[in-house]
């Protein structure tokens, strides 16, 4: 017996034959990476996280980290741009796409934003978060 299409065969097959001119990529560079495409590492030591993030071709000034409690959020600005001219051409083609990918992730205790550091260097963001302290609680006198 053949192997039966898959769901997402199927709809592929569907699509393709369907609208071919649709899902051509792009001419040049590397597609828009995903989410998912944003490898991290987490490790935690007692009074920190260490989070590497690979974000390869993406300038620092092009990646914000915002960090709101326990919740880290990157996000990365992908710009890409070619022109092809010579001396004394004019410009025939000319190809450019933006986009931006971002990524959530929890840990296991709040952060302290105030501390944390960030740093960059060959595609591998470095964060260094501290670990919020916790307040020992207040003990409430009963009336």
């Amino acid at each position: 017996m053949a192997n039966p299409p898959t769901r997402g065969n199927l709809f592929d097959d569907f699509f393709k034959e369907f609208a071919p001119g649709f899902f051509i990529k792009p001419l040049h560079g590397d597609p828009l990476p995903t989410a998912a495409q944003i490898r991290i590492d987490v490790k935690e030591s007692d009074g920190a996280y260490t989070v590497l993030a690979e974000v390869p071709g993406v300038p620092k000034e092009d990646i914000h980290v915002s960090i709101d409690g326990s919740v880290v959020t990157l996000r990365a600005e992908i710009k890409q741009q070619d022109t092809q001219s010579g001396a004394g051409e004019k410009v025939l083609r000319t190809e450019r796409y933006y986009g931006a990918v971002s990524r959530s992730f929890q840990l296991p205790q709040d952060v302290d934003s105030a501390a944390a550091k960030a740093r960059c260097e060959n595609g591998v963001l470095q964060l260094t978060l501290p670990k919020k302290q916790a307040s020992g609680g207040q003990r409430l006198t009963i009336e």
